[in-house]
């Protein structure tokens, strides 16, 4: 878990991983489309710095 995450972020990230492995995804593309949405979701809430 990046520590710029809260444990908010790593249930949420947790939550898709294993919803993604569900649809057939493979473990590397499930834990990456699970941290994306997860980074989208804290940018989308101002909890990001901004470069």
């Amino acid at each position: 878990m990046p520590k710029s995450w809260s444990d908010k972020d790593e249930r949420q990230y947790q939550h898709i991983k294993k919803s993604e492995k569900k649809k057939g995804r493979s473990d590397n593309r499930a834990e990456e489309i699970a941290a994306a949405t997860v980074n989208k979701q804290r940018k989308k809430e101002g909890r990001t710095k901004n470069s």
